[in-house]
């Protein structure tokens, strides 16, 4: 039986890693981006030459309707769909609290909360096996922010990956048993993500407070978040997992 995936934000980054790693492990893979369509279509690419199938989706998960599309399309594609990894996030410049406008609070909650939410809660209307769907899995991106806070720089962000920790709890016992929900917590990862907070250098100047003495790897949390889609992972939900070398 083969097996679908949606992966949002799925063209660099963690999402990239866990596309290709996914294919590698059997998924047939959805690659949702929301500008960058040459980054997406390389994945695609690559994944097509693991002998997977895969296509490029564009679409805003802070919009419904983009939403429904991408699961509407993915679906059409490559089947029912057992498998969504709810990962497409955005930061916004390092700085204190009191110097936040309501426009830059507003885009990191929309797309990491009520995106997040919109993604979820597609999965959880498609997935389940009481409502016609396979069964499968959800893991969900947080971050170690959500437990460190981000004083002085992301305390908005930080608490976007809060509430997605405390949604990743709930849809778990709501969609158990058909449906597991897991999340992820990455640390300081090697990724473009800290230049578009305009800390390009952010991940490898702070490695000293690392415990493990230096930055992680985008493949190191698609190692992670695949076993969570696997059978491997069967009896484990409800659960976030920390990658962040100990910090």
């Amino acid at each position: 039986m083969t097996r679908a995936l949606i992966v949002t934000g799925g063209s660099r980054g963690i999402g990239a890693a866990t596309c290709l790693l996914a294919a590698k492990d059997g998924w047939d893979v959805a690659v949702n981006y929301a500008s960058n369509a040459k980054a997406a279509e390389r994945v695609v690419a690559e994944i097509s030459a693991l002998g997977r199938r895969a296509i490029a989706i564009k679409g805003d998960i802070s919009d419904e309707e983009d939403v429904i599309a991408l699961f509407d399309l993915a679906e059409a594609t490559l089947g029912p769909i057992s498998g969504v990894v709810n990962n497409a996030g955005v930061v916004a410049p390092s700085i204190p609290v009191a110097e936040y406008s309501v426009e830059r609070m507003r885009r990191v909650f929309d797309i990491n909360v009520m995106g997040a939410f919109l993604v979820a809660r597609e999965a959880a209307r498609r997935l389940p096996k009481e409502r016609g769907g396979r069964g499968g899995a959800i893991v969900n991106l947080s971050s170690m922010a959500a437990r460190l806070g981000g004083p002085g720089e992301y305390v908005d962000y930080a608490a976007s990956k809060g509430a997605v920790d405390a949604m990743t709890v709930g849809l778990a016992k709501e969609l158990a048993p058909s449906v597991r929900v897991n999340g992820v917590r990455p640390g300081l990862i090697d990724t473009e993500i800290h230049a578009s907070g305009g800390q390009p250098d952010r991940a490898e100047r702070m490695s000293g407070s690392v415990p493990l003495g230096r930055v992680g790897a985008a493949e190191e949390v698609a190692a992670a978040i695949v076993w969570l889609l696997s059978d491997a992972a069967s009896y484990t939900t409800g659960t976030s997992i920390d990658i962040s070398g100990g910090r």
